[in-house]
C-alpha cells in the first residue's frame, strides 16, 4: 500500500483550504450536533494554510495570516447574532479567503 502524495506546501490554494476550514467546521459543528468537530476541521485548515503560507512567506506573514483567520472566526460569533449565522459564515470567510488569495495566493 502507497502513503498519499501530499501537494508541495507552495501550491496550495489557501483562499480554497480557509473556505474549507470556516464553512466546513461551521457546517459539520451545526449538522452533527458536535461542536468539536467542527474545531477539528476548523484547525486542520489552519495547519494546512499556516504550512503553506510558511513555506511561502516565512513566520511574520504566516502568523499575521493565521491571526486573521482565527479573528475571523472569533467575530463571527457576535456578528451571527446581528446578521444570522450563514451571513455571519460567509462574510468571515469572504474576508478571510479574500485576504489569503490577495496576501498569497496571487503571488504563487
Amino acid at each position: 500500500m502507497t502513503s498519499p502524495r501530499w501537494k508541495p506546501a507552495r501550491d496550495v490554494s489557501t483562499a480554497s483550504v480557509t473556505a474549507l476550514g470556516l464553512i466546513g467546521g461551521w457546517v459539520s459543528a451545526r449538522e452533527s450536533g458536535v461542536r468539536p468537530l467542527g474545531t477539528v476541521l476548523l484547525g486542520a485548515a489552519a495547519v494546512w494554510a499556516g504550512r503553506t503560507w510558511y513555506a511561502r512567506h516565512g513566520a511574520g506573514p504566516a502568523a499575521a495570516l493565521l491571526a486573521l483567520y482565527v479573528a475571523a472566526f472569533g467575530a463571527s460569533h457576535p456578528l451571527a447574532r446581528r446578521i444570522g449565522p450563514w451571513p455571519a459564515v460567509l462574510t468571515a470567510t469572504t474576508v478571510t479567503a479574500g485576504t489569503a488569495y490577495l496576501a498569497s495566493d496571487r503571488r504563487a
